[in-house]
Protein backbone atom coordinates (compact mmCIF):
# COMPACT_ATOMS: atom_id res chain seq x y z
CA UNK A 1 0.00 0.00 0.00
CA UNK A 2 1.24 3.30 -0.55
CA UNK A 3 2.27 5.94 2.09
CA UNK A 4 0.39 9.38 0.67
CA UNK A 5 -2.36 9.16 2.91
CA UNK A 6 0.04 8.84 5.89
CA UNK A 7 2.42 12.15 4.15
CA UNK A 8 -1.15 13.90 4.08
CA UNK A 9 -1.54 13.30 7.69
CA UNK A 10 1.68 14.48 8.57
CA UNK A 11 0.53 18.10 6.75
CA UNK A 12 -2.91 17.97 8.31
CA UNK A 13 -1.33 17.56 11.55
CA UNK A 14 1.99 19.25 11.48
CA UNK A 15 0.96 22.66 9.49
CA UNK A 16 -1.50 24.22 12.22
CA UNK A 17 1.04 23.37 14.99
CA UNK A 18 3.64 24.94 13.41
CA UNK A 19 1.17 28.19 12.63
CA UNK A 20 0.18 27.89 16.49
CA UNK A 21 3.99 27.59 17.10
CA UNK A 22 4.87 30.47 15.50
CA UNK A 23 1.75 32.67 16.60
CA UNK A 24 2.77 32.22 20.06
CA UNK A 25 5.68 34.11 19.90
CA UNK A 26 4.64 37.57 18.76
CA UNK A 27 3.36 38.48 22.14
CA UNK A 28 5.07 42.00 22.97
CA UNK A 29 7.04 41.64 26.13
CA UNK A 30 6.71 44.02 29.17
CA UNK A 31 8.75 47.77 29.33
CA UNK A 32 12.55 46.69 29.29
CA UNK A 33 12.45 49.82 32.52
CA UNK A 34 10.14 47.79 34.17
CA UNK A 35 12.34 45.43 35.94
CA UNK A 36 9.51 43.36 37.77
CA UNK A 37 7.87 42.95 35.19
CA UNK A 38 10.68 41.71 33.13
CA UNK A 39 11.17 38.78 34.81
CA UNK A 40 8.19 37.86 36.09
CA UNK A 41 7.59 37.75 32.18
CA UNK A 42 10.34 35.76 31.79
CA UNK A 43 9.66 33.20 34.38
CA UNK A 44 6.06 32.52 33.10
CA UNK A 45 7.80 32.39 29.49
CA UNK A 46 3.94 32.50 27.98
CA UNK A 47 4.89 35.02 25.26
CA UNK A 48 1.73 34.29 23.42
CA UNK A 49 -0.74 33.89 26.44
CA UNK A 50 -3.69 36.17 24.45
CA UNK A 51 -3.37 33.00 21.91
CA UNK A 52 -3.04 30.36 24.37
CA UNK A 53 -6.11 31.43 26.55
CA UNK A 54 -8.28 31.67 23.70
CA UNK A 55 -7.46 28.03 22.65
CA UNK A 56 -7.60 27.32 25.99
CA UNK A 57 -10.97 28.27 25.99
CA UNK A 58 -11.59 26.45 22.99
CA UNK A 59 -10.15 23.00 24.21
CA UNK A 60 -12.65 23.19 27.45
CA UNK A 61 -15.80 24.18 25.08
CA UNK A 62 -15.06 20.71 23.43
CA UNK A 63 -14.21 19.16 26.82
CA UNK A 64 -17.35 20.47 27.99
CA UNK A 65 -19.68 18.86 25.47
CA UNK A 66 -17.40 15.81 24.41
CA UNK A 67 -14.72 14.34 26.27
CA UNK A 68 -15.96 15.16 29.69
CA UNK A 69 -19.37 13.44 29.29
CA UNK A 70 -17.25 11.03 27.32
CA UNK A 71 -15.34 10.69 30.54
CA UNK A 72 -18.26 10.73 32.83
CA UNK A 73 -19.74 7.81 30.77
CA UNK A 74 -16.37 5.76 30.73
CA UNK A 75 -16.30 6.14 35.16
CA UNK A 76 -19.63 4.14 35.39
CA UNK A 77 -17.72 1.06 33.82
CA UNK A 78 -16.88 -1.48 36.15
CA UNK A 79 -13.42 -0.57 37.81
CA UNK A 80 -11.71 -4.06 36.24
CA UNK A 81 -13.06 -3.40 33.01
CA UNK A 82 -11.22 0.78 33.23
CA UNK A 83 -8.11 -1.12 34.27
CA UNK A 84 -8.11 -3.54 31.45
CA UNK A 85 -8.49 -0.89 28.73
CA UNK A 86 -6.13 1.22 30.42
CA UNK A 87 -3.10 -1.56 30.77
CA UNK A 88 -4.22 -2.15 27.28
CA UNK A 89 -3.11 1.11 26.51
CA UNK A 90 -0.05 1.53 27.97
CA UNK A 91 1.09 -2.24 26.10
CA UNK A 92 0.68 -0.53 22.79
CA UNK A 93 2.49 2.46 23.22
CA UNK A 94 5.68 0.13 24.49
CA UNK A 95 7.28 -0.08 21.29
CA UNK A 96 7.58 3.88 21.67
CA UNK A 97 8.84 4.12 25.16
CA UNK A 98 11.29 1.14 24.67
CA UNK A 99 12.24 3.63 21.56
CA UNK A 100 12.72 6.52 23.74
CA UNK A 101 14.40 4.55 26.29
CA UNK A 102 17.04 3.82 23.89
CA UNK A 103 17.61 7.06 22.72
CA UNK A 104 17.96 8.37 25.94
CA UNK A 105 20.69 5.10 26.72
CA UNK A 106 18.70 3.95 29.91
CA UNK A 107 19.84 0.30 29.19
CA UNK A 108 17.44 -1.08 32.37
CA UNK A 109 14.60 0.71 31.83
CA UNK A 110 14.66 -0.12 27.95
CA UNK A 111 15.12 -3.87 28.87
CA UNK A 112 12.18 -3.25 32.03
CA UNK A 113 9.99 -1.95 28.83
CA UNK A 114 10.98 -5.18 26.87
CA UNK A 115 10.46 -7.26 29.36
CA UNK A 116 6.83 -5.70 30.50
CA UNK A 117 5.68 -6.05 26.62
CA UNK A 118 6.70 -9.63 26.46
CA UNK A 119 5.11 -10.83 29.57
CA UNK A 120 1.41 -9.12 29.61
CA UNK A 121 1.27 -9.46 25.57
CA UNK A 122 1.14 -13.37 26.29
CA UNK A 123 0.52 -13.87 30.13
CA UNK A 124 -1.73 -10.56 30.61
CA UNK A 125 -3.96 -11.67 27.75
CA UNK A 126 -2.34 -8.74 25.06
CA UNK A 127 -2.22 -6.36 27.49
CA UNK A 128 -5.37 -6.67 29.53
CA UNK A 129 -3.68 -7.54 32.26
CA UNK A 130 -0.61 -5.63 33.70
CA UNK A 131 1.16 -9.29 35.16
CA UNK A 132 4.22 -7.52 34.36
CA UNK A 133 3.96 -5.04 37.39
CA UNK A 134 3.35 -7.65 40.14
CA UNK A 135 6.87 -9.42 38.59
CA UNK A 136 8.87 -6.54 39.29
CA UNK A 137 8.73 -4.60 35.94
CA UNK A 138 6.49 -1.38 36.83
CA UNK A 139 5.38 0.94 34.17
CA UNK A 140 6.94 4.01 33.28
CA UNK A 141 6.21 6.38 30.56
CA UNK A 142 8.77 7.97 27.77
CA UNK A 143 8.10 10.05 24.96
CA UNK A 144 10.76 11.78 22.08
CA UNK A 145 9.44 15.47 24.17
CA UNK A 146 11.61 13.92 27.09
CA UNK A 147 14.06 12.32 25.33
CA UNK A 148 15.39 15.67 23.46
CA UNK A 149 14.88 17.22 26.99
CA UNK A 150 17.63 14.61 27.72
CA UNK A 151 19.68 15.37 24.83
CA UNK A 152 20.16 18.90 26.22
CA UNK A 153 16.70 20.57 24.23
CA UNK A 154 15.06 23.20 25.71
CA UNK A 155 11.30 23.77 26.04
CA UNK A 156 10.59 27.10 25.06
CA UNK A 157 7.82 29.26 25.72
CA UNK A 158 5.04 27.67 26.65
CA UNK A 159 2.08 26.69 23.88
CA UNK A 160 -1.59 25.68 24.27
CA UNK A 161 -2.48 23.18 21.29
CA UNK A 162 -5.88 22.69 20.19
CA UNK A 163 -7.34 19.43 21.72
CA UNK A 164 -3.53 18.27 22.51
CA UNK A 165 -3.18 20.90 25.70
CA UNK A 166 -0.47 22.37 27.21
CA UNK A 167 3.03 21.78 25.51
CA UNK A 168 5.66 23.69 23.73
CA UNK A 169 7.57 23.85 20.85
CA UNK A 170 9.70 20.92 22.35
CA UNK A 171 7.16 18.87 23.11
CA UNK A 172 5.24 19.33 20.22
CA UNK A 173 8.15 18.03 17.98
CA UNK A 174 8.31 14.77 20.41
CA UNK A 175 4.39 14.24 20.07
CA UNK A 176 4.88 14.72 16.35
CA UNK A 177 7.82 12.52 16.27
CA UNK A 178 5.92 9.62 18.33
CA UNK A 179 3.00 9.18 16.67
CA UNK A 180 4.75 8.77 13.44
CA UNK A 181 7.05 6.48 14.67
CA UNK A 182 5.21 4.46 16.31
CA UNK A 183 4.93 0.98 14.60
CA UNK A 184 0.57 0.63 15.11
CA UNK A 185 0.24 3.80 13.88
CA UNK A 186 2.26 3.09 10.86
CA UNK A 187 0.99 -0.98 9.91
CA UNK A 188 -2.98 0.44 10.48
CA UNK A 189 -1.74 3.18 8.03
CA UNK A 190 -0.66 0.89 5.19
CA UNK A 191 -3.48 -1.56 5.53
CA UNK A 192 -6.09 1.78 5.26
CA UNK A 193 -7.18 1.55 8.79
CA UNK A 194 -6.25 5.18 9.50
CA UNK A 195 -9.80 5.53 11.41
CA UNK A 196 -8.46 2.92 14.20
CA UNK A 197 -5.63 5.57 14.59
CA UNK A 198 -8.14 8.13 15.30
CA UNK A 199 -10.19 5.57 17.68
CA UNK A 200 -7.19 4.74 19.91
CA UNK A 201 -5.96 8.73 20.05
CA UNK A 202 -9.93 9.56 21.00
CA UNK A 203 -9.70 6.15 23.64
CA UNK A 204 -6.59 6.77 25.08
CA UNK A 205 -8.14 10.55 25.96
CA UNK A 206 -11.11 9.51 27.32
CA UNK A 207 -9.08 7.51 29.32
CA UNK A 208 -6.62 9.99 30.85
CA UNK A 209 -9.78 12.58 31.25
CA UNK A 210 -11.79 9.90 33.40
CA UNK A 211 -8.23 9.24 35.08
CA UNK A 212 -7.74 12.54 36.37
CA UNK A 213 -11.53 13.55 36.41
CA UNK A 214 -12.00 14.70 40.03
CA UNK A 215 -8.78 16.51 40.05
CA UNK A 216 -9.64 18.22 37.40
CA UNK A 217 -13.08 19.70 39.09
CA UNK A 218 -11.10 20.18 42.18
CA UNK A 219 -8.37 22.61 40.18
CA UNK A 220 -11.06 24.17 38.69
CA UNK A 221 -13.19 24.84 41.80
CA UNK A 222 -10.06 26.04 43.64
CA UNK A 223 -8.10 28.06 41.32
CA UNK A 224 -8.52 32.16 40.78
CA UNK A 225 -7.45 31.46 37.62
CA UNK A 226 -7.74 27.58 35.72
CA UNK A 227 -5.30 28.95 32.53
CA UNK A 228 -2.67 29.35 35.51
CA UNK A 229 -2.42 26.50 37.21
CA UNK A 230 -2.98 23.90 34.55
CA UNK A 231 0.29 25.86 32.98
CA UNK A 232 1.94 25.78 36.30
CA UNK A 233 0.77 22.07 36.81
CA UNK A 234 1.77 21.29 33.40
CA UNK A 235 5.46 22.39 34.00
CA UNK A 236 5.68 20.33 36.86
CA UNK A 237 4.50 17.31 35.43
CA UNK A 238 7.06 17.08 32.97
CA UNK A 239 10.23 18.37 35.07
CA UNK A 240 9.13 14.95 37.22
CA UNK A 241 8.80 12.88 33.89
CA UNK A 242 12.14 14.34 32.59
CA UNK A 243 14.26 13.51 35.46
CA UNK A 244 12.33 10.23 36.45
CA UNK A 245 11.29 11.66 39.60
CA UNK A 246 14.72 12.01 40.85
CA UNK A 247 15.44 15.82 40.00
CA UNK A 248 18.97 16.86 39.58
CA UNK A 249 20.70 20.59 39.73
CA UNK A 250 19.09 21.13 36.14
CA UNK A 251 15.70 19.63 36.90
CA UNK A 252 14.31 19.42 40.43
CA UNK A 253 11.78 17.36 40.60
CA UNK A 254 8.66 18.66 43.29
CA UNK A 255 8.01 16.40 45.39
CA UNK A 256 5.03 14.28 43.28
CA UNK A 257 3.62 11.19 44.38
CA UNK A 258 0.62 8.48 42.51
CA UNK A 259 0.77 7.05 38.86
CA UNK A 260 1.70 9.94 36.73
CA UNK A 261 -1.02 12.22 37.44
CA UNK A 262 -1.88 14.36 34.51
CA UNK A 263 -2.31 16.97 37.24
CA UNK A 264 -0.39 16.79 40.15
CA UNK A 265 0.09 18.57 43.10
CA UNK A 266 1.85 22.17 42.82
CA UNK A 267 4.88 22.59 44.77
CA UNK A 268 5.16 25.16 47.50
CA UNK A 269 5.74 28.45 46.00
CA UNK A 270 4.50 27.00 42.50
CA UNK A 271 2.83 29.15 39.97
CA UNK A 272 -1.20 28.49 40.67
CA UNK A 273 -0.11 30.57 43.84
CA UNK A 274 0.45 33.73 41.81
CA UNK A 275 -2.72 33.10 39.91
CA UNK A 276 -4.92 36.39 39.64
Amino acid sequence: MNAHPFRRALVRWSAPLLVLLLASGCATAPDPGDTVAVAEFKEINDSGEPTNRAVFGFNRFLDKIILKPLASGYRKLPDAVQSSVHNFLNNLRSPVIFFNDILQGKANRAGSTLARFVINSTVGIVGLGDVADGMGFPFHNEDFGQTLAVWGVGDGPYVMLPIFGPSNPRDTVGLVADFFADPLNLWLNNIGYESAIIARGGLRGVDERARNFDALEDLERSSLDFYAAVRSLYRQRRTDQISDGEGTAILPAPALGGEEPLFPAPAPGGEISRAN
